[in-house]
């Protein structure tokens, strides 16, 4: 099966009241998609990083009354787990597709990769494209424009990631849910795969912090 792309469809579900109904929906519509994008995405980040590569769904397993405001796959080099890992993710909002390279607040050298990307900050800077988004909350949609923050910013950022227990580090692209490439399977299997590209030096960086 080839992935068929992202449609409204996916969007409403987060528009479907109740934990229950909308899981049915996320299982029902967007997961089989995580399955065949993951599985095309996995081999691609095996060849790049050099070495197996695992997809991992999120289950909203902790949800007992609130339903999930978004939802998304992971893929990193660890078989059981990725919260505790860098990992890449693809997931949905009800307005947006995310990519990231996401380094979350339970990873357990978090201060470790911080320093290491401050102290590489002009390899961090020139690994990150202009279009690219930074995010500091995995769990809210606030995002920040690459290109407007100075190296001062940018290291304040790091330091903040590096120094305050909850603070992440999300960077990547964030797709409104009306952008045509969404909705063409192939083209935006090519856009993911060329995000994790752009991104893998920073991911290496953060597997051997």
């Amino acid at each position: 099966m080839t992935f068929p792309g992202f449609t409204q469809t996916d969007f409403d579900v987060f528009t479907i009241p109740g934990l229950e109904a909308r899981m049915e929906g996320i299982q029902g519509h967007i997961q089989p998609k995580f399955k065949v994008l993951g599985e095309e995405l996995c081999d691609e980040a095996a060849m790049l990083a050099g070495n197996e590569m695992f997809l991992h769904i999120a289950k909203h397993a902790r949800r007992k009354v609130n339903a999930p405001v978004d939802t998304w796959m992971a893929v990193c080099d660890n078989k059981r787990g990725y919260k505790q890992h860098p990992h890449f993710q693809v997931g949905l909002f009800d307005d947006r597709v995310f990519i990231w390279l996401a380094l979350i607040y339970e990873l357990p050298n978090k201060q470790n990769i911080a320093q290491r990307y401050l102290n590489n900050l002009k390899q961090v800077r020139s690994s990150i494209p202009q279009e690219y988004v930074l995010s500091f909350d995995h769990m809210k949609k606030d995002a920040v424009a690459f290109h407007e923050l100075n190296d001062q910013e940018l290291t304040e950022a790091l330091i903040r990631f590096r120094d305050v227990k909850k603070a992440e580090l999300l960077i990547g692209l964030n797709l409104d849910s009306s952008n045509p490439v969404l909705a063409d399977g192939d083209a935006f299997v090519k856009l993911v795969k060329e995000t994790v590209a752009s991104l893998m030096p920073l991911y290496k960086m953060a597997c051997q912090a």
